[in-house]
């Protein structure tokens, strides 16, 4: 190593020595946690912001999710269904784990007091508000980076900081309106449909975490922190890849296809003779002809229609018909025994409890209990990702409102046990 390059290493190892942690980061980390030792302030609430802390805690950080007394995140109110005697929502539940709740009213001076003191003892701050509330609030980055310039600021909006529409509100089906997805999602000549979750959300989510583990790759060598904005509307676009690029490079308009693909044939779903649904993509000419072989139709390869893909796209009609008409002469179940070790991808459409009894999801162990506060045993789907050297793992369950407030005030903050009952008797935290 050159001594410029051990000059740089030292300091980034320094300026993270100098900096003032709880004794709850330690406890709570291990040498297994990617990032272990890392501390978020998350002002998220919904699902985008939310699922990407989530991500941060699962790799270990100890995430600090800012609520708002008395109610908290909207979602947690987001049902039925509530877990069985419960106020908490099973919506809340799916993307809240591994992290700690706190109740600040941001409204308030000493609310905002709070929030200073812990971006200058924590990494990261997440937030989706609307542009321009927090810096009214004066919990803008401009102002938080003065006090804190190491800090990683994210924020994660309906369509940017900048543009005409900056300053709307954003929710995911309205940004996927926007964003184009709607119009290519939906039954062929049928009206627009949504995703059946908040995937513009979740690809925010993964986008934003991301980007935030790059600025800290980053910080190790500039000792600063930085302004990170992600946006629904700009993660929705970039998600239409190759539907975007047909538009863009060819001038071909996008049109909604159902289960079919705008560029491969077949790939698709196909009912069977018990009203079931099989998915099969045959995204090669050998795939194809391998399908052909397993539906006892070896002449459909030999077709100068069906022969390449090329020409499969320009005959698909054709194609998919005759596909259909041998799909429906067996049962779901019939066919997942014939094609048993084929060459080419296929699966049922499987509802949920066809999905969470399927045995390779147990077997793999995706689904993991915990207790949530009261006793109440709930379930929730792991982190999909696995390290051979790292825990990614649920380690907290989904909090109960305001349930560390205290814990947090106390062990990272120092306030004693007469300031936060002070705290409380004015409404500043719950």
């Amino acid at each position: 190593m050159s001594m410029l390059s051990l000059s740089k290493f030292t300091s980034a190892i320094n300026f993270c020595a100098k900096r003032s942690f709880s004794s709850g980061v330690s406890s709570y980390a291990s040498t297994k946690d990617p990032l272990g030792g890392i501390r978020v302030v998350d002002l998220t609430r919904i699902v985008s912001g939310p699922y990407c802390t989530m991500i941060l805690g699962d790799l270990g950080a100890e995430v600090l999710k800012i609520e708002r007394p008395g109610t908290g995140d909207e979602a947690r109110n987001w049902g039925p269904p509530f877990v069985e005697g419960t106020n908490e929502s099973c919506y809340f539940l799916a993307i809240n784990r591994n992290k700690k709740s706190v109740c600040v009213d941001l409204k308030t001076r000493e609310g905002r007091n709070i929030i200073y003191e812990l971006v200058k003892k924590s990494d990261i701050l997440v937030e989706n508000y609307v542009p321009g509330k927090l810096d009214n609030l004066g919990l803008g980055y401009e102002d938080l980076k003065v006090i804190a310039p190491h800090l990683i600021y994210c924020s994660m909006t309906g369509y940017g900081s900048k543009g005409p529409y900056a300053k709307r509100p954003g929710y995911d089906v309205i940004a996927s309106s926007v964003g184009g997805l709607l119009h290519i999602t939906g039954p062929f000549e049928g009206e627009p449909c949504k995703v059946g979750v908040a995937m513009t959300d979740i690809a925010t989510g993964l986008y934003a975490h991301g980007a935030i583990l790059a600025a800290l790759l980053q910080r190790t060598k500039t000792n600063l922190g930085q302004k990170i904005d992600c946006d629904l509307m700009s993660t929705v676009i970039s998600c239409l890849i190759n539907v975007g690029s047909n538009y863009l490079n060819a001038g071909k308009e996008a049109k909604r296809l159902g289960t079919q693909h705008g560029s491969i044939v077949p790939y698709q779903a196909f009912e069977t003779s018990d009203h079931c649904y099989i998915t099969v993509g045959g995204g090669s000419d050998q795939q194809f002809k391998a399908l052909c072989e397993k539906l006892h139709l070896p002449d459909l390869p030999l077709d100068p229609l069906f022969a390449t893909n090329k020409m499969r796209v320009l005959n698909r009609n054709i194609l998919i018909e005759k596909l259909g008409k041998r799909f429906k002469e067996q049962t779901l179940s019939e066919w997942l025994r014939t094609l048993e070790g084929s060459t080419f991808p296929y699966g049922p459409v499987n509802s949920m409890e066809q999905v969470f009894n399927d045995p390779h999801v147990k077997e793999i162990q995706l689904v993991k209990e915990v207790t949530i506060s009261g006793g109440k045993t709930v379930k929730v789907v792991g982190p999909p990702v696995e390290y051979s050297e790292a825990e990614n793992c649920v380690r907290l369950p989904p909090p109960a409102l305001g349930e560390h407030t205290d814990d947090v005030l106390k062990n990272i903050l120092d306030y004693s046990e007469e300031k936060i009952k002070e705290l409380k008797q004015k409404n500043v935290v719950q």
